[in-house]
């Protein structure tokens, strides 16, 4: 559980820092090339590549999500067993409110 919790505080990590960089980085001419551009031009470019490594940053959580091994998760027993009778109270409280009401015709 706490490789989950890792990687996701990593992504949310990297899909603050890296957009945050690139806008930083093309306003302030720190990448080579930006002071050329017009300013309209630089906040279009900045903004495209500031959504485009968020998307990539999202991508490559996926990926990993999806490389993970699904027979290493296995459900707790106190919570299946909590649920399965839950449900059996929800069903068995609807027979009876059903019988209730065909009483009452």
């Amino acid at each position: 559980m706490a490789g989950v919790i890792t990687k996701f505080v990593t992504a949310s990590l990297f899909m603050w820092t890296v957009p945050v960089a690139i806008l930083y980085g093309y306003n302030n001419n720190l990448i080579p090339g930006s002071s050329d551009l017009s300013p309209h031009t630089l906040t279009l470019l900045s903004g495209f590549l500031a959504v485009v490594s968020v998307n990539i940053v999202i991508a490559f959580y996926i990926y990993m999500a999806m490389k993970e091994p699904s027979d290493k998760h296995e459900p707790d027993p106190a919570f299946l067993a909590e649920a399965k009778a839950s449900v059996n109270q929800s069903t068995a409280d609807a027979g009876s409110s059903s019988q209730s009401s065909k009483k009452e015709e």
